[in-house]
């Protein structure tokens, strides 16, 4: 009964009833993962579908010039893979753990068994693709439409909602991020994000000590969006 209640209060599943949260408990593969070890590969064959139940992710991409693009990070009750859904194919880029990690895999033969028996799952499931998708194209047009600063802006937001915490000044994103990071996943060069960093540093709209960014002025980095 705990599993099933703590399987309610991940959003993808929240409003599924007891007999369909057993049914998601009853085929579902429980892995850990340390901080920094690979979930899955970009180009291995597909296990299935993957939902974090603690911890962060980030998933990746190589671009053809061997950089890391990051594609998303996510935290709990979120879910990755989610493309390999009733198809064969591989995994189209990396996850990596960036916290101690413990992921919900749900194979896609056991999955398909499933959905076929209950079409509340399948339209949960529906719902949640559509939501990724609308994302990605959200994610496309910040890139084609935007600047580097307010790109970078538009990240740091979206981050300070997910993983932000009150501190004494401000609100700490809760993610250990280096600079390469954040510019990955922005899509820029490590040298132009030091740019942006420093001037909104500059700014006091932020503060950065290693791996830890403070969001210091939440309404002026709402409003560099639109820069």
């Amino acid at each position: 009964m705990l599993e099933l209640e703590y399987l309610k209060n991940i959003p993808i599943f929240e409003e599924l009833a007891p007999n369909d949260l057993a049914a998601i408990n009853k085929v579902t593969i429980e892995r850990r993962y340390k901080k920094n070890m690979i979930i899955f590969m970009e180009g291995e064959p597909g296990e299935g579908f993957h939902y974090i139940k603690s911890g962060k992710v980030k998933i990746t991409r190589m671009t053809q010039d061997g950089r890391e693009h990051i594609v998303n990070i996510l935290g709990h009750g979120e879910v990755f893979a989610e493309v390999l859904l009733f198809n064969r194919g591989s995994y189209p880029a990396t996850s990596v753990a960036l916290e101690d990690s413990v992921i919900g895999i749900i194979k896609n033969s056991d999955l398909e068994s499933v959905v076929t028996e209950n079409s509340r799952i399948a339209l949960h499931i529906i719902r949640v693709m559509s939501k990724k998708l609308i994302h990605a194209q959200m994610k496309i047009r910040t890139l084609a439409l935007s600047d580097t600063f307010s790109r970078t802006a538009q990240i740091l937001v979206r981050l300070t909602q997910q993983y932000g915490h009150p501190v004494a000044g401000g609100v700490q994103i809760a993610i250990d991020m280096t600079r390469q990071d954040l510019a990955n996943l922005v899509g820029t060069t490590r040298e132009t994000m030091s740019r942006v960093l420093s001037s909104m540093k500059k700014d006091k709209v932020i503060d950065f000590a290693e791996q830890q960014i403070i969001i210091l002025d939440e309404n002026r980095l709402e409003q560099y969006q639109e820069r």
